[in-house]
């Protein structure tokens, strides 16, 4: 059996890296390649791996597609970046697997479009940590009992959007079980503005940046005489790469755009 050609984009950052090791270690994928600004010209296996592979990083997607002609690309790079390294993965029919957050508005909507005028399928996914997104799914089952909600999200220091995709795409799901917005009380008084966080349908968003954080989230549902927590830590991020590695594998039995790892944990 044809082992799976695979690009990591983002391929000099930390989960870049681990991207690119975890997929050299799988015996049905291999890394053909990996792209990254900061490291164009160098070996891939020098500067990312630890030693010297042969493999050249490229500045560019176009320019490491023609090179390596992947099937797939995994992207974790950055808001500003994404979307013209998906516009010229998706153009030449490759794959893609995406873990970058915070997406332009709209950028969604215009990835959907390209992969459907491209036939090439993509997965994005807020969190490819399966503790993660069964987290999201048991939030949402909890929403339809509660009336009441809050979610924390912690993230390391130098995480570059707020609030986290993995908490929006909670308070969105949780939101979108419920017939009716969850309800928000306001205190009369706030004496430091932003204290209650953003809000999503009346589900209470917020976020904190810190050293000694990987990736945390805490979900809190309130009712009469109780509380439910639901709550997913990570301690490392080895837990996103079985995600990774199942996105990978599947992409080609997906169609067009999908949103998470929900339909592959099935």
């Amino acid at each position: 059996m044809d082992r799976i050609r695979v690009l990591v984009a983002g391929v000099g950052g930390r989960m870049g890296r681990l991207v690119a090791e975890t997929v050299r270690a799988a015996p049905d994928l291999l890394l053909v390649g990996g792209v990254d600004p900061a490291y164009a010209g160098a070996d891939l296996g020098e500067k990312v791996l630890g030693q010297r592979s042969g493999m050249r990083v490229d500045g560019d997607v176009s320019s490491a597609i023609t090179r390596c002609s992947p099937q797939v690309m995994v992207d974790f790079t950055a808001p500003d970046a994404v979307m013209g390294n998906l516009r010229g993965a998706i153009a030449r029919k490759v794959a893609c697997v995406v873990g970058t957050t915070g997406l332009e508005e709209g950028a969604l909507e215009e990835l959907a479009r390209l992969c459907t005028e491209q036939a090439t399928p993509a997965i994005v996914a807020p969190n490819f940590s399966v503790g993660a997104c069964l987290m999201m799914r048991f939030a949402a089952e909890a929403a339809t009992r509660f009336e009441y909600a809050q979610i924390t999200e912690f993230h390391h220091a130098g995480k570059k959007d707020a609030p986290s995709g993995t908490a929006l795409a909670t308070a969105e799901r949780m939101s979108a079980a419920r017939a009716a917005d969850m309800q928000a009380p306001q205190p009369e008084r706030l004496a430091l503005e932003g204290v209650m966080g953003g809000q999503v349908g009346g589900i209470g968003v917020h976020a904190a940046r810190m050293d000694g954080v990987v990736a945390d989230q805490r979900v809190v549902l309130g009712g009469p005489g109780e509380t439910l927590t639901i709550e997913h830590r990570t301690t490392s991020r080895e837990c996103f790469m079985p995600g990774v590695l199942l996105a990978v594998r599947h992409v080609f039995e997906q169609e067009g755009l999908v949103l998470g790892l929900g339909k592959l944990l099935v």
